[in-house]
């Protein structure tokens, strides 16, 4: 079994910059108050530490792949600005 080690603020900062999401933008993808976004790529609350549970880990890992959500069948993917262009050509 394959263990990964936690992913680290800077991670965190750059998956977001990666998706070009504002704060406020990726904590509304993720289900999160920007504030948790704040904290985790800080990677302090208060001066206590702050991990980045497996769940938003593996919640960042979809969206990246274009993973929007997922309902246990099915997997509904984000639009992308090209499946906007196809579409507006064939309509």
């Amino acid at each position: 079994m394959h263990t990964a080690s936690a992913m680290t603020p800077d991670q965190f900062h750059a998956w977001r910059k990666s998706l070009g999401l504002k704060q406020k933008e990726a904590a509304d993808r993720l289900g999160l108050k920007k504030r948790m976004i704040q904290y985790y790529e800080k990677g302090d609350r208060d001066g206590r530490k702050v991990d980045i549970p497996k769940s938003v880990r593996l919640a960042c890992c979809a969206l990246s792949l274009g993973i929007a959500d997922f309902d246990g069948t099915t997997v509904c993917r984000e639009e992308t600005e090209a499946d906007v262009k196809t579409e507006d050509r064939t309509t």
